[in-house]
This record gives C-alpha cells, structure tokens and sequence, in this order.
C-alpha cells in the first residue's frame, strides 16, 4: 500500500474512531455508534474522496472563542496578565483588544438614528 493511500485510510479510521467515542461519550449505544461512525467515513470517502482538502491547525472557531474569552477577561489595563495567561504577546493582547471593541461598537444600535430619515 501506498504511502498516501495509508494516509487516507488513517484519516477515515481516525475520523470513524472519534465519531464513535464520543457518541459513545454521549450515551449512544455502542452498535449505534460505531454504524454510525462507519456511515459518516463511508459518506465523507464517497462524496469527499480525490478531493484536496487541508484541514487548519488552528481553526478559526479556536481563534474566535479564545478572543471572545480574552474580551471577556479584559478590564482595560490588564494586559500583560491577559498575554501571560493566554500565553501570547502584549502586542497581540493590543490587536486582539482592538478587533473586538471594533465588534463590540459595531454590534451596538445607534440611538440616535443616523442615516434614517
């Protein structure tokens, strides 16, 4: 077998075994589990397969909940606990601040009703 084509297999069994552990987690009976384990590798094989695909190391939902968690912790001038804890740069903590308030204000109603007539 190919390096590649072992490569694949692996994917689809590492896939197959997480689906079923943590429906087994969930309470999911273990036959249930595993058939529907093996249905979702046989689908994504089916209907993804030959298709490059390339999964991010760090997605963006990680990046996006760690930020939300950041904006929640921050008082205003605790950044350097922020960067320590969160283990990044200051000057990340800064960017990461600034993204979020600029979120923050664009989520807000505006009272005053600029731009209706």
């Amino acid at each position: 077998m190919s390096r590649m084509k072992a490569l694949r297999h692996e994917l689809l069994r590492d896939l197959s075994d997480q689906v079923q552990t943590m429906l087994t987690d969930y309470g999911v009976s273990a036959e249930v589990a595993e058939q529907t384990a093996c249905a979702l590798a046989n689908h994504m094989a089916e209907h993804w397969g030959g298709q490059l695909i390339n999964f991010p190391k760090d997605t963006s939902y990680k990046i996006s909940q760690r930020d939300r968690d950041i904006w929640e912790d921050f008082n205003g001038r605790n950044h350097p606990h922020l960067a320590q804890k969160y283990n990044l740069s200051q000057r990340a903590i800064y960017d990461i601040v600034k993204r979020m308030k600029r979120f923050a204000m664009e989520d807000q109603i505006d009272l005053f009703g600029a731009g209706q007539n």
